[in-house]
């Protein structure tokens, strides 16, 4: 009966409804930058993955419903292990994550002495719990250049890990061939010809693209530094390429600029798997609910914890 008069609400209900969950049952929502515009509109904090997975940590509230991917949701428990993570899809799955398995882990490790896995943060928890430390698109750069070990394997993602491997020669980096299905449909000649369109506009990229996206930008970094480069930035516009989620706080941001996309490509299906209704369901019973093993927990937290140190380091 729940479901059909669910199925019924509006927008603004939907929205009323969760402003209310939230302070009947303490929960936080917390959102990624690439949910959909509502989704953002209604979340107590929006951010990058693991930004979002290190602040669930720290909120008061004793159940997290992260909107988002899967492995986001996995990462927030991990960090978190004794608090409540519901999911308005917990079936929102990341292709890329999924490109990488143990077996190919563990094959490359027997072939290289002096070598440390580094796993992009967006991988699952048996991903992690079969690498040495995690680093996200920001600070990339800056952990493997400080791992004391010559050979990197860099996983999944080749574009990021090429980018990685342009900016750090001294490192012998290792790619495996996964890739981000959004990020990766981004072409030069349609940047190129945006660019000649809009000779004063910026042009932002993350490092998920390809080498030949990469090249073309002006700024090329995480989400949240693609974002913060409009917030401080006087262009009259922008060509930016990553997930059409972020022009959403970037209009805020700056809502007198223009934001153009090189290509209709540039949308993660997963991402807008998550709903109003969906984020309502989910806090009204309190399901799906992230469970974990505890030893995959356990294992799957060392290398977030050594990135976690890692970037400590580096900023002292």
């Amino acid at each position: 009966m729940r479901e059909k008069m669910n199925a019924k609400m509006g927008d603004a209900e939907l929205v009323a409804g969760i402003q209310r969950l939230k302070q009947e049952k303490d929960i936080v929502v917390l959102a990624h930058f690439y949910v959909q515009d509502e989704i953002q509109d209604v979340a107590d904090y929006i951010g990058d993955s693991y930004q979002l997975a290190k602040l669930a940590k720290t909120t008061p509230q004793q159940t997290i419903c992260f909107c988002g991917v899967n492995f986001m949701g996995e990462s927030a428990k991990i960090l978190s292990p004794g608090k409540r993570v519901i999911m308005p899809d917990i079936k929102a799955g990341c292709p890329m994550a999924d490109m990488i398995t143990t077996d190919e882990i563990e094959r490359v490790k027997a072939q290289y002495d002096d070598l440390a896995v580094v796993a992009y943060v967006n991988t699952t928890a048996e991903t992690k719990a079969h690498s040495d430390v995690c680093v996200t698109s920001s600070n990339c750069l800056e952990i493997v250049r400080s791992l004391p070990q010559k050979n990197i394997y860099f996983i999944p993602d080749i574009n990021l890990g090429s980018y990685i491997k342009s900016q750090v020669p001294e490192k012998n980096v290792i790619l495996h061939d996964g890739f981000c299905c959004v990020h990766h449909k981004i072409r030069v000649p349609a940047v190129q010809e945006m660019i000649e369109a809009n000779p004063d506009y910026k042009v932002l990229v993350h490092p998920e693209a390809q080498a030949e996206v990469v090249a073309l930008g002006d700024v090329v970094g995480s989400t949240k530094v693609l974002l913060d480069e409009v917030k401080k930035n006087d262009a009259p516009g922008y060509i930016v390429c990553t997930e059409v989620g972020i022009l959403h706080q970037m209009q805020k941001a700056a809502p007198g600029k223009e934001f153009l996309v090189p290509t209709r490509t540039q949308t993660c299906r997963s991402m807008k798997r998550n709903t109003l209704q969906k984020l309502y369901d989910a806090m009204d019973t309190m399901t799906p609910e992230v469970k974990m093993d505890e030893e995959l927990m356990q294992q799957a937290l060392r290398p977030l914890e050594k990135m976690m140190e890692l970037s400590l380091n580096l900023v002292r």
